[in-house]
């Protein structure tokens, strides 16, 4: 085994970590792994001569290539905030793959992805690089090109916002999942106050069309608001089917193959707390829905 290879076996043994680091950056499985193959080759072109702590390292490099792509993304980004959903690590309904399981950790739902996509891109690096992997704010001071004492106020900040706008999601995926198959049931009967009495009376409904349909992208607050969306999806409810949507029970319309919806529940306390609807087809098509059958 030549010195590339064994850089490579290195560098595999922290893909998996590196790939969790980038999703909860960028909000997206494709995006992370494209940010983690990034820091591959600029890896294997600067070779790692002098660095103790290689995985310390590769994440702060995996950091610099998301904190650049977030701040690409917000000068380019044309779409509302609102509405944006991320894109969903999908499983089936019977459990998480173990590849998955690392991406997955500490139940990073969408609805957390909703909020961390808030966040600037300094306040989100700091926040998911300390808060989320430990790293001390010397190493993410450089990062932001900050002094480590404003670092840490940008965790700080960043903390504060995602405090107070994620919910704190009911942990049962059991409870959960009979939650979830009794919406489903009710949306497809149209049933109304079926669906009410699921419903916290402030949830949230997200609906994320992408650019090609903007106009049904929209945000719902309100149990009766949110009720009268849902029946819409009635016809619709026909082909959905259970997943796991970034862990959690949520569903999924498949067609011909072809992925057209995910829909993330976020429950608290046994009630629907908020919806994330992503039915963008340019950005489901890059999803991986090879596990659904597993």
């Amino acid at each position: 085994m030549d010195e590339r290879d064994r850089l490579a076996e290195r560098f595999e043994g922290h893909r998996p970590h590196l790939t969790a680091v980038a999703y909860r950056m960028l909000g997206s499985l494709s995006e992370a792994e494209d940010a983690v193959q990034e820091a591959w080759l600029r890896t294997e072109r600067s070779g790692v001569d002098g660095v103790e702590n290689l995985g310390g390292w590769l994440t702060t490099v995996v950091g610099r290539i998301c904190l650049d792509q977030l701040r690409t993304r917000k000068t380019l980004r044309e779409d509302s905030l609102e509405t944006h959903v991320p894109e969903p690590v999908l499983s089936g309904a019977d459990g998480i793959d173990p590849e998955q399981e690392a991406v997955l950790a500490d139940s990073v739902g969408l609805a957390l992805l909703v909020v961390l996509d808030t966040l600037a891109p300094a306040e989100r690096l700091a926040f998911v690089l300390h808060d989320m992997f430990a790293v001390p704010f010397d190493d993410v001071a450089p990062i932001v090109e900050r002094t480590p004492a404003s670092a840490r106020q940008l965790a700080s900040r960043a903390r504060r916002r995602v405090q107070g706008a994620a919910p704190v999601p009911d942990t049962d995926l059991a409870r959960q999942r009979k939650v979830v198959d009794a919406f489903l049931a009710a949306s497809r009967q149209g049933d109304f106050d079926a669906l009410l009495a699921l419903l916290d009376p402030d949830v949230v409904l997200r609906a994320d069309s992408g650019e090609a349909m903007p106009s049904l992208s929209k945000l719902v607050r309100g149990a009766r608001s949110v009720v009268a969306q849902a029946l819409t999806f009635s016809k619709a409810a026909l082909l959905a089917r259970p997943a796991l949507v970034n862990g959690a029970p949520g569903l999924v319309t498949i067609r011909e193959g072809q992925l057209l919806s995910v829909m993330a529940f976020t429950l608290v306390d046994g009630k629907v707390v908020e919806l994330n609807i992503l039915a963008d087809t340019a950005r489901l098509k890059r999803v991986d829905v090879s596990r659904l059958d597993g």
